[in-house]
């Protein structure tokens, strides 16, 4: 089944914000759902979140502020590449404090505090500043957005109760500066490349997905992969596109993923809706928590994606050599 493209701006949620808008329920090129009221009702069951990544020549940064209503989980990670040392901070706040969520895409800030990490998310002209910073390590980046740059907007209904709102923005040009032990370098302009996983929805107890990003530069044009899976299984939405220069191809069909956690550094093969690619790992980076009734398990993969994506006007898109991610990742929340 394919679903319909948004193209005016549209409530997530209907009547005094208890259900899902079924009039919602679709894809948008740009982020045109309010979901701002999502937090109001169904306490509990409430997941807002930001989530970015930066990838660079030399290293890759993450910073995640979230609230699931009864706790308030922040993350910042930096990895060497080179010499794969790592650099991070979590927290889990019970009960949920010392966070701010913009209650819309791009209007307002997000904000973390907890002990040994901050993390601000502001919009500024041109693009959204990145700033955290954690013991012996921060960055100040800017990723960049332009009129014209498509982002990929889902609305995933599992019932009228419980639904999901993501946005997958990737490849978008990252600049800035990063601090490591006293020692400060560029997060160079024109290598660098941010991603960004804006959710807002009320989510299943348990729930496993499939997510794989990669953001890079491909015959001359701006190549970004957004892949997912198993956690839209059965809705009728997919969170599957490519980016290609500032134009989104929306991927409708569910994909096939084949890969091995027993064997992670094999390549893993995502294909369907004419991409045919394979993702070949260099760093997985794990993560088990484990407060009875919050658990989670991730397994993410950083490396690099190659193969060919034809588009529905049959332009075959050849690829190589695009750094980015695969993950695996179970929550009971």
């Amino acid at each position: 089944m394919t679903l319909p493209e948004l193209t005016r701006p549209v409530s997530l949620t209907a009547g005094d914000g208890r259900v899902l808008n079924p009039a919602a329920v679709g894809w948008a090129r740009q982020p045109l759902v309010d979901a701002s009221r999502v937090q109001e009702h169904s306490w509990g069951r409430n997941k807002r979140w930001e989530y970015w990544n930066v990838t660079t020549p030399t290293h890759i940064l993450a910073l995640t502020v979230s609230s699931i209503d009864y706790a308030a989980v922040h993350e910042v990670w930096v990895l060497d590449r080179a010499t794969e040392r790592t650099w991070h901070a979590e927290a889990t706040v019970l009960p949920a404090r010392g966070v701010t969520l913009a209650p819309r895409l791009e209007q307002g800030s997000s904000r973390a505090r907890a002990k040994g990490l901050e993390i601000d998310i502001d919009e500024v002209p041109g693009g959204t500043r990145l700033r955290a910073r954690i013991a012996d390590v921060s960055f100040d980046v800017i990723a960049d957005l332009a009129p014209e740059h498509e982002r990929l907007a889902v609305v995933v209904p599992w019932t009228a109760r419980r639904f999901q709102y993501t946005v997958k923005d990737v490849a978008r040009p990252a600049h800035g500066t990063m601090t490591v032990e006293g020692v400060t370098s560029d997060v160079p302009a024109g290598q660098s490349w941010a991603v960004l996983d804006h959710g807002r929805g009320r989510w299943r107890y348990d729930v496993e997905w499939n997510w794989g990003a990669g953001s890079g530069v491909a015959g001359g044009r701006t190549l970004g992969i957004q892949v997912g899976g198993r956690w839209t299984d059965g809705t009728g939405s997919t969170e599957n596109a490519m980016l290609i220069g500032d134009r989104l191809h929306k991927i409708h069909d569910e994909l096939r993923w084949e890969y091995d956690l027993a064997q992670w550094r094999r390549p893993w093969r995502i294909t369907g809706g004419g991409l045919d690619a394979t993702f070949e790992p260099f760093y997985l980076k794990t993560g088990r928590t484990n407060l009875v009734v919050l658990a989670s398990s991730t397994h993410q993969c950083f490396g690099h994606w190659s193969g060919t994506f034809t588009t529905e006007d049959g332009e075959t898109v050849p690829f190589g050599e695009i750094l980015g991610w695969a993950e695996e990742v179970h929550n009971r929340w």
